[in-house]
This record gives structure tokens, C-alpha cells and sequence, in this order.
């Protein structure tokens, strides 16, 4: 073979490496980011599948309608920021093992009767077939779209369940309500969302309670009497009013029965853009939510967001980004017959 020939074979070789590795690359990235989910997952394996998760989550919500949809809702988000959304927050501790469940940010999580009740309804109709994370989904998105009559996101499955869960991995990923801006900025970067997933994934706080002992630190005025807040970003009267109900700082540090509501002024359990508007006038519960105006980027979304149809497209988009971080797909992770611990 000539010399001329030679080169030649070598650059198709070369351009057909290139095209390989390409490929590889992007089918990584999408496995990583989710893109394996689709719409319908289970059309042909489980058909009802959606309609069972659905019934169960409406019947529940319907008795719990003030609790049950923030419980539900902060369970996906905390479930996806640990190992991604894997179910991993469902998994019990064993006596070698200390699950996500049982670390300090997840102590106040609820809703998993919920979810064991759906898992083994499907476990009866559709054996090791729908996996826990999927059903995380779906409940957090059918329990905030009660109230409104229709879906307010569609949720493409096809998730699996993860086998690891370590509650070390909880108290580093889960984002905490003392976070400034820069910390929080970094653990969303970390799972793929941008400022502004921060900031609309910030609006879930419309609905939900807090304990006194998650926001004490800002309270601490100079007296038990005080109308000031330590933290120059609450509003006064608005720290008074939680240091009337949790009682002086030093007290509410320790008090984690007493629970205020994180979006005064909204009716219990509704899902509106009215967190923005507290957000504006210094009532964000948490510092974690007045970072959000220390960042020139964040505040400037902020009044746009109050607009109810406005927030609700753009925590539509975002929730969806959310539902795909970190999942496993295809023949990662596996279907658990049991929420609680891997086969």
C-alpha cells in the first residue's frame, strides 16, 4: 500500500475513532442527566401504574390537605440532591448501616406510608416492575396538583432504585437552612441546576411548616422582649411574631415540637407564588431564603416570580430539571420489592 494510502486509512481511522468516543460521551451524559426517562415508561409493563399512584396520593391528600403535599414534595427534593433521585431516602437504617433517612436534615420528612402504600399495591399488580424512586415522583407531583384539578408537570419515568444510602451523604448534600448564597449557589451547581433553579425550586417553601429550632439563630434579639433580630435581613415585626410562638432565642434553639408556617399569610397547603412577595418584605423563614436577595442574579427574578401563572411555568420546568439528576437507568440500580431496603 502506498504511503499516500496509508495516511489516508490513518485519518479514517482516526475520524472513526473520534465519532466512537463522541458517542460515548454523549451517551454518558445522558445516562447521567436522565435522559433514558421518557414519558409513559410504563405503558406496556404496568399500564396502571400512573393511575395507582394517582388514586392513592389524591384519597391521601384529600384527608391531609394543609401537610401532606409539602411532606411529599420535600421528599423528592431531598431523595434527588443525595445520589440523585434513586429512592436512597426511603432505605431503613440496619445495625451497620445509618440510612439518609435518619440523618439530621431528613428527621422531620414524612409522607413514606404514602409511598409503601402505592409500592405495595403495584408490587401486587405488577410485580419488580415500578421503582420506588418513580413513585417519589409522581407522588410529590400528584400531591401539589390536587388543589389545582390537573397536572401542574408531567413526570417521565423510567427511574430505578438505588442500593446505597448513607446518612453521612444526607448531611452533605442536602442543602441546610443557614446556607448563604455561595454555599447554595455551589450544592445546586453540583447537581446540574443553575441560579435560577435555585430560585424557583426556592418557592416550594409556599407551602410547609418549620420547627423554631431550623431558624432560632435569626431570632436572637437582645432581650426575650426584643422587637430586633440578630439577623439585620428579618423583618422585626415578623421576628417577633415567631420569637411569640417559638419562644426567646435561646429557647427556640432547643424547641423542635413548635412549627410556624414557611409562608405566612398564604392559606395552609396552597401552592402559590406568594413566597416571593413575604421574600420581598424581609418574611423569608429561613437565611437560606434571604440569600436569595444577597445575589444580584437571584433578586432580580424575584418580583417577576410573584405572578402566580408566571411561577407556576417556571417551577414546572424546574422541578422536571430536578426529577433528572443523578438517575439510574437501564441496568443500573435495580427495582426494590420494598421501599424501605434493597433486595
Amino acid at each position: 500500500m502506498s504511503p499516500s494510502s496509508l495516511l489516508a486509512v490513518h485519518h479514517h481511522l482516526l475520524a472513526v475513532a473520534l465519532v466512537a468516543t463522541t458517542l460515548l460521551l454523549l451517551a454518558g451524559a445522558g445516562e447521567c442527566h436522565g435522559a433514558a426517562l421518557k414519558a409513559h415508561f410504563y405503558r406496556h409493563s404496568c399500564p396502571a401504574a400512573e393511575a395507582v399512584v394517582r388514586d392513592i396520593v389524591l384519597a391521601r391528600v384529600a384527608a391531609d390537605p394543609a401537610a401532606l403535599p409539602a411532606r411529599l414534595l420535600r421528599l423528592f427534593f431531598h431523595d434527588c440532591f443525595v445520589r440523585g433521585c434513586d429512592a436512597s431516602v426511603l432505605i431503613d437504617s440496619t445495625s451497620r448501616n445509618t440510612a439518609e433517612k435518619d440523618a439530621a436534615p431528613n428527621a422531620s420528612l414524612g409522607g413514606f406510608d404514602v409511598i409503601d402504600t402505592a409500592k405495595a399495591v403495584l408490587e401486587a399488580v405488577c410485580p419488580g416492575t415500578v421503582s420506588c424512586a418513580d413513585i417519589v415522583a409522581l407522588a410529590a407531583r400528584d400531591a401539589v396538583s390536587f388543589q389545582f384539578g390537573r397536572d401542574l408537570w408531567d413526570v417521565q419515568l423510567g427511574r430505578r432504585d438505588g442500593v446505597v444510602s448513607r446518612a453521612s451523604e444526607a448531611l452533605a448534600n442536602v442543602p441546610r437552612p443557614s446556607d448563604n448564597f455561595t454555599a447554595l449557589e455551589a450544592n445546586f451547581a453540583g447537581k446540574g441546576l443553575d441560579v435560577k433553579d435555585l430560585v424557583i425550586l426556592s418557592g416550594a417553601h409556599t407551602i410547609g411548616v418549620a420547627h423554631c429550632n431550623s431558624f432560632a439563630a435569626r431570632l436572637s434579639g437582645s432581650g426575650p422582649n426584643s422587637a430586633g433580630a440578630a439577623d439585620p435581613t428579618l423583618n422585626a415585626a415578623y421576628a417577633a411574631q415567631l420569637r411569640a410562638r417559638c419562644g426567646p432565642a435561646p429557647a427556640a434553639a432547643s424547641n423542635n415540637a413548635t412549627a410556624v408556617a414557611m409562608d405566612p399569610g398564604s392559606p395552609a397547603g396552597r401552592f402559590d407564588a406568594h413566597y416571593y412577595v413575604n421574600l420581598k418584605l424581609g418574611r423569608g423563614l429561613f437565611a437560606s431564603d434571604a440569600a436569595l436577595l444577597t445575589d444580584r442574579r437571584a433578586a432580580g427574578m424575584i418580583h417577576r416570580l410573584t405572578r402566580q401563572g408566571y411561577f407556576l411555568q417556571e417551577f414546572r420546568n424546574a422541578v422536571r430539571k430536578m426529577g433528572h439528576v443523578g438517575v439510574l437507568t437501564g441496568g443500573h440500580g435495580e427495582i426494590r420489592r420494598n421501599c424501605r431496603a434493597v433486595n
